[in-house]
Order: structure tokens, then sequence, then C-alpha cells
């Protein structure tokens, strides 16, 4: 269970807010002239509350562009002197925070890469200690949920009650729409065991092409989260680092003004009496339907005890292949998703191996 978090609402740290907290800038910031050029531009949208820009970039690979380095901290400043908008950057180690802080950046966040190993995490939390600083926190690049959580309470710890959480996607094991997979349920999850802590969605990252950037975005609304991270350049063509997912500042303003900002509640009470009606609908479904996996897994059992005393292997891979094409098109004909069905009877039929495998080497354990 996640201890308690007291972490201050965005609007404490960043009172003028009166939308949900858009981040926007360049992946990476190249030239003085290109980081102020395109601050001015985002600066005039009343939407944006913080400028982003990358000074330091980890790259996967080595021979990349790796960002500009401390100079640009300089041009940042220029930033929140010339449009009074906070500022914020990456910091991937203990020397990234210390110079950041230095330099009166407002915010900082830890990369997904760097969200992936505790111990950069707690380098990076031990500089913070005794300042106020406003932390975005980056899921890690697989869907860890217990590691990402375990980022965020080391930060806390610190003495930091400025904290975001973004989620950014994670890497895929193979070809995939998006650049990362969303894997909404772990965002989900994490709101679940940390319900005090706001997240944002970075759909830059997740779609890894601007083509995706809206559904992405619309998406992170319609599940509740606090605001986006998207990347925005004054001449992505010319960018030196994920020049296809980055979008002009005026691109940036017509896609906000595509976008549905839903609410938690309608503040209606008819609304919500229906809500309560449909929602003990869901309840009752979901008693039913834990009774009948129930009753399912008791009778797995009594196959297990069939397969054992006929010296038969718990996994049968030929009817679990059957077993899968049949449920995947009953699915279908249901409208539920191929996926969902796929994902649900593996879920159940490793279970179903297990208990029979237990079974078994129960077996074994009292004739030895």
């Amino acid at each position: 269970m996640a201890e308690k978090l007291d972490i201050r609402s965005v609007r404490e740290w960043l009172p003028q807010i009166n939308n949900p907290l858009l981040v926007a800038g360049p992946c990476s910031l190249e030239t003085e002239k290109q980081t102020l050029e395109t601050a001015r531009l985002l600066a005039k949208d009343h939407r944006v509350f913080i400028f982003r820009g990358g000074i330091w970039k980890p790259r996967t690979r080595p021979g990349s562009f790796e960002g500009i380095g401390s100079v640009g901290l300089k041009w940042m400043q220029l930033v929140k002197q010339e449009t009074g908008l906070p500022v914020g950057i990456e910091v991937a180690n203990a020397i990234h925070t210390e110079e950041a802080l230095k330099h009166g950046i407002d915010v900082l966040w830890i990369g997904a890469r760097s969200t992936a190993s505790p111990f950069v995490v707690q380098e990076i939390a031990d500089v913070l200690k005794g300042t106020d600083s406003v932390v975005m926190v980056k899921n890690p690049v697989n869907p860890d949920l217990q590691l990402w959580m375990g980022a965020i309470e080391r930060v806390y710890r610190a003495g930091i009650r400025n904290i975001v959480a973004i989620h950014r996607g994670f890497t895929p094991f193979g070809e995939t729409k998006y650049r990362n997979y969303p894997s909404w349920q772990t965002v989900i999850e994490l709101r679940r065991l940390m319900p005090e802590v706001p997240v944002i969605c970075d759909p830059s990252h997740i779609a890894g092409k601007r083509e995706y950037l809206l559904e992405i975005a619309q998406k992170a609304f319609d599940m509740g989260l606090d605001g986006l991270m998207l990347e925005s350049h004054v001449d992505p063509s010319c960018a030196l680092s994920d020049k296809e997912q980055q979008l002009t500042p005026a691109d940036l303003g017509k896609l906000l003004d595509r976008l549905v900002i839903r609410h938690q509640s309608a503040n209606n009470p008819f609304f919500e009496n229906q809500l309560e009606l449909l929602r003990n609908r869901i309840d009752s479904l979901d008693n039913e339907l834990l009774e009948v996996l129930s009753s399912r897994m008791d009778i797995v059992r009594e196959i297990g005890k069939y397969k054992k005393e006929h010296n038969v292997t718990a996994l049968q891979i030929n009817r679990w292949a059957q077993l899968m094409e049949d449920r995947v098109k009953l699915g279908q004909k249901l409208n539920l998703s191929k996926t969902f069905t796929q994902i649900l009877f593996q879920l159940i039929h490793e279970d179903s191996v297990r208990m029979q495998t237990e079974i078994m080497d129960n077996h074994q354990e009292k004739e030895i």
C-alpha cells in the first residue's frame, strides 16, 4: 500500500493556472534565437503555463544530438525574464540538478530512463533537499508501476511537496502505431494508489508523430488527467531531435482549440443519481462475474486432479490454442475487442495452469 503523500495542488504553486496544466516548448534548445522565438510565440497563448526545453538529451544510442548543455540554462533565464513564463528542464543526475537550481529553473523533471534507476533518482533527490522546487517524474521506460511510485516517493521524502507525474508511454516490444505504448491501465493504477499526485500526459513521446497528438491528448483529458506536456518548435522541420513529433506554436494552438476538456463531475444532482444507478448495475454484474470465475476455477481444479490421476501435463497447447480462437471469435460477436479478450483469457489461462501445476506438485511432495 502506498503511503499517503501531502502533495500541493498545481494551483498552489502556479496560482495563475485556470485550465489544465500545459507545458510546452522544444524537445531540445538549439540556439538562443530558436529558444526565444519559440517562447515568445507560446507566451501569446494564455493556455501555456510553463515553457519546457531540453538542455541535456540522454539518447538511446550515441551519435544523435545530445543537447546544447549548460549554455542553454542562460537562454532559459532569458525566456523567464522576457515572457514571465516559468521554465522547466530535464535533469538526469546530481550535477544537472545543481546547475538547474543555481540558474533558477522553476521546474525540473526526471526522465523515463532516470526514473528506471533508483540510484539516479536518489542522487537527484539528495540535491533537492531543502528546496521548494517543482519536480515532475516521468514513468520509467517499462511499465513498472512500483518503480514509478518509488521514484515519486524518493522525491517526496527529500521534502519536495510540488510533485507531478508525467505519463509518456512505455517502450514497446514490437512494431506499434505509436512510438511508445500508452498502457493507460498503468496510469489508472497510479492514480488509484496515489490519488493525491497530479498526473499530466506527454502525447509527444507517446505518439512520435504529429498526426497522433490530438487523439492521445483527447484520450488523456477523457480519462481526467490534469494536463499535457507537448513539444513545440518554431520550425520543426529543422529540429535537431524528434522533429516528427513537434508542432509549431500556431499548430499547437489549433490542436488545443480542438480539445474537449471534460470534468470529473457534472455538479448536477440528476446526473449524479443516474451515474449512481449505472455504477450499481456494474457492481452487481461484477459480483456475478466473480462468482462465475470462481465456479470456472472449481472446474479447473477438478480437471487438474483428473490430469494428475492419468499422468497428463497441465498445459495442453492444442486445447489452449483452440480455446483462444473460439473465445476471440465469440468476443467479437459480443462487441468486445480482440485485444481485450486475448488479455482476459491469457490471464485466466495462466492462473489455471498455475493452479493445476500446484495440484501436481503437491502430489509429488506427498510421495517424496
